[in-house]
């Protein structure tokens, strides 16, 4: 075996060096590698734990669009995703864009919150925040942006609440027929079977429980979020082993970690309602929404819609978003079929180029 030249011993060295100190600062020190939420944000309302923030547009945008765009977020998710990297930031994009940008924070739910249902999101609380996001923009229209859950938030208030003045809604990976959502869609069919069932014998209905029993914590989300694409949830790690020396790739790990192993627990009243009447009762596929004893339904949506569906999403299939078309009485309808799969299409790699510009050009052209 040939020696070493000794003219590469020292490059090596210092190669094996950053990487131990790479893999130090990841391992003990992950928060300095994090690069999310750089973008400045003005706190303009909060409530406990639910919070408002505002962005003001770039003054270099060649236009200042009128009306603003509200994200609402999805539950179990921490708002990261949202300012995920400087040169990846869906927040920094729409202001580069001349829109104003407000986003709702839902905050870390506790045990004190646990009576929260679907209700007190969709009929208690948007109708306060979007208030405020009115009075401080002094502007009546208003574009909601829903992801995931903040998706079926942003429709199911906007069917609601009859509230006309929403003009356009832009609901990524937002889910509708729970039954029609592939491999998922199985289970819930199976489960709704048993809650049924068992729901024949008084006081187990999900209902008649304490709320409490049915907290789904932190951990357990990311654990369950990371389950539905196994094989995608373990490549970061391999490539990070890979990529040990170059500091920027072990940041970009550390700062999508920072999402995904740092999800929020969900309200024990919100999987009680999940599971009664999204799983079981499937309400939103035959136009109901689901709030108990809520008599609105699906066809009041009349907003300006663009519904962007991930090709490779095996939490909210295209059939399951797209089952709102069914129902919406939307003149003005868009469909995008997306590349990515349910994190992918708000803020994943591919979603600068083949989303952004689509829902940025498609906003501006009803935001005068």
């Amino acid at each position: 075996m040939s020696a070493v030249p000794k003219s590469r011993r020292p490059a090596r060295s210092a190669r094996a060096a950053r990487r131990l100190v790479n893999l130090r600062d990841r391992l003990f020190d992950a928060r300095q590698l994090v690069q999310s939420e750089r973008t400045p944000y003005t706190l303009i309302h909060e409530d406990g734990i639910v919070r408002l923030r505002a962005y003001a547009p770039a003054a270099t945008a060649p236009v200042q669009h009128a009306v603003p765009v509200v994200l609402v977020a999805p539950l179990a998710v921490n708002m990261t995703i949202y300012d995920l990297f400087p040169q990846r930031s869906l927040i920094a994009d729409l202001l580069a864009r001349g829109f104003r940008v407000y986003l709702i924070d839902w905050g870390r739910p506790g045990p004190a919150q646990d009576h929260w249902r679907l209700s007190t999101y969709i009929t208690e609380w948007l109708p306060a925040l979007l208030a405020r996001v009115r009075a401080d923009a002094g502007q009546q229209a208003l574009s909601l942006h829903g992801w995931s859950f903040g998706g079926l938030f942003a429709y199911a208030y906007t069917a609601w609440s009859g509230d006309r003045d929403i003009r356009n809604l832009v609901l990524l990976g937002a889910p509708c027929d729970y039954h029609d959502n592939g491999v998922l869609g199985q289970q819930y069919r199976r489960l709704g079977r048993v809650v049924r069932r068992l729901g024949r014998l008084p006081g187990l209905r999900p209902h008649a429980t304490p709320p409490r029993w049915w907290r789904a914590p932190g951990w357990f989300n990311s654990v369950l979020y990371k389950l539905t694409a196994p094989v995608a949830s373990l490549r970061p790690y391999l490539d990070l082993l890979a990529d040990l020396d170059d500091r920027d790739k072990v940041a970009a790990h550390a700062t999508n970690a920072a999402f995904l192993d740092d999800m929020v627990a969900y309200p024990g009243g919100v999987i009680q309602d999940v599971v009664q009447f999204l799983w079981t009762d499937n309400c939103l596929a035959e136009g109901r929404l689901p709030i108990a004893g809520c008599e609105a339904r699906l066809e009041a949506i009349d907003a300006n819609l663009l519904l962007v569906a991930g090709r490779g999403d095996p939490i909210v299939t295209p059939a399951c978003a797209k089952a709102l078309l069914r129902f919406a009485a939307s003149r003005d309808v868009r469909v995008l079929d997306a590349p990515g799969g349910h994190m992918a299409i708000v803020s994943g790699s591919q979603a600068p180029k083949a989303i952004w510009p689509e829902v940025g050009d498609w906003l501006a052209a009803r935001s005068a």
